[in-house]
């Protein structure tokens, strides 16, 4: 039966990363709550059931945005509207900022947050794409102390991470650069990409010396294509197709179509890429 209120559940609001950690591990069935844009609808259509949520929202910390280093760290709680409005991400990491402007509509935008989409590993979300793109990692606390992800390491399955159970996103580490680009094919209706790719070139003297293709919604986790050499974006380009023989497909997109579109926005990105290294 059709049904748009969710399961009973408990509701929990910690102060403090300590006392979240905590209600995860003592609470059976519990979930973290952060935008609530994914969890929420879910839990409405009784396809995510909870028994507990353990509201995050107000913990104070988690949303900041700021130079680490050769990098920028994101806070969690960061809105997706921060992370594309941020001076910090725009100057030192455009890439970013673009995949942020580009996600959902703008109540999206401004209740979403960069925690819960990595963490959510939804394969039609940017966010993914991109930070495995640029080699990012994600921070994560757990009752046994701190964890560093990888995000090569990090997307396992469709809605499937690395995360153990009773774990948090705190925040997420990219590396500073502007040779990077995104392009997205979205669905018109939800925003999700159909298809899209982050790109990331090294240049010297004016020519492409290696280049990283990462493609986002055509499998169920991103797909890393590299190629290296004086002619790295034709062959990074060429070799795209052949990684996506597990593509995904549906009412809107069949996976041959996925492919193509890959294909055809893996260019794109290079060709921005390549511009923005000068």
């Amino acid at each position: 039966m059709y049904t748009t209120r969710p399961a009973p559940f408990t509701f929990h609001r910690p102060s403090t990363v300590d006392e979240a950690v905590s209600l995860l591990a003592e609470l059976d069935d519990a979930r973290v709550l952060a935008g609530g844009h994914s969890l929420l609808p879910a839990m409405k259509l009784r396809l995510s059931t909870p028994g507990a949520l353990v509201d995050i929202g107000r913990v104070p910390g988690l949303a900041a945005i700021e130079r680490d280093g050769d990098g920028i760290r994101i806070g969690a709680l960061a809105t997706h509207a921060a992370v594309a409005a941020s001076e910090v991400v725009r100057g030192g990491c455009p890439i970013l900022s673009d995949a942020a402007a580009l996600i959902g509509d703008r109540q999206v935008r401004n209740r979403g947050t960069i925690g819960g989409s990595l963490a959510h590993a939804d394969p039609g979300a940017d966010y993914p794409t991109v930070v495995t793109a640029l080699g990012a990692t994600i921070t994560a606390v757990g009752r046994t102390g701190t964890r560093e992800l990888a995000a090569d390491e990090f997307f396992t399955g469709l809605f499937t991470t690395a995360l153990e159970p009773g774990e948090l996103v705190t925040s997420v580490r990219v590396p500073a650069t502007v040779s990077a680009a995104y392009a997205k094919h979205k669905h018109p209706a939800s925003g999700y990409a159909v298809a899209a790719v982050a790109a990331v070139v090294s240049v010297d003297g004016g020519t492409v010396t290696r280049a990283r293709i990462v493609v986002g919604g055509v499998t169920g986790t991103p797909v890393v294509v590299e190629a290296a050499g004086k002619d790295a974006i034709a062959a990074a380009t060429d070799k795209v197709p052949q990684k996506l023989a597990d593509a995904l497909g549906d009412t809107y997109a069949s996976a041959a179509y996925r492919r193509h579109l890959a294909s055809v926005l893996a260019r794109r990105a290079l060709a921005t890429a390549f511009e923005r290294a000068g």
